[in-house]
């Protein structure tokens, strides 16, 4: 199994951008999915999820201004991101969790992270 994200880069503050997660090896249909983002000194948070019944949800920093999307036809995880804040700054990871009926971080798999940076 392998996730490929993409789509990071440098973004002015209220900007827009979208990442990518291509999987290959499986298929996210039915399975929990998550993308996560690790600032330097913090720890890795999930900000947007996808769970196996097809609820989404996301933590308040960025609720209304993420969104969590899929195509099952190009086995693609989007995460459209909106208003950017230099706090968004970080390196975003997703992530496929076949255990759970919610992402997990210990366990699943993980792609190998994007680098977005928001300019102020």
């Amino acid at each position: 199994v392998q996730l490929q994200a993409s789509g990071g880069g440098l973004v002015q503050a209220g900007g827009s951008l979208r990442l990518s997660c291509v999987v290959s090896g499986t298929t996210f249909s039915g399975k929990a999915v998550g993308w996560y983002r690790q600032a330097p000194g913090k720890q890795r948070e999930l900000i947007a999820a996808i769970g196996t019944m097809g609820r989404t949800d996301y933590p308040n920093s960025v609720k209304g201004r993420f969104t969590i999307s899929s195509d099952n036809a190009k086995n693609t995880v989007y995460l459209q991101m909106n208003s950017l804040k230099p706090e968004d700054a970080a390196v975003y990871y997703c992530q496929i969790d076949p255990n759970n009926y919610w992402p997990e971080p210990d366990f699943g798999f993980w792609g190998q992270g994007t680098q977005v940076t928001v300019s102020s």
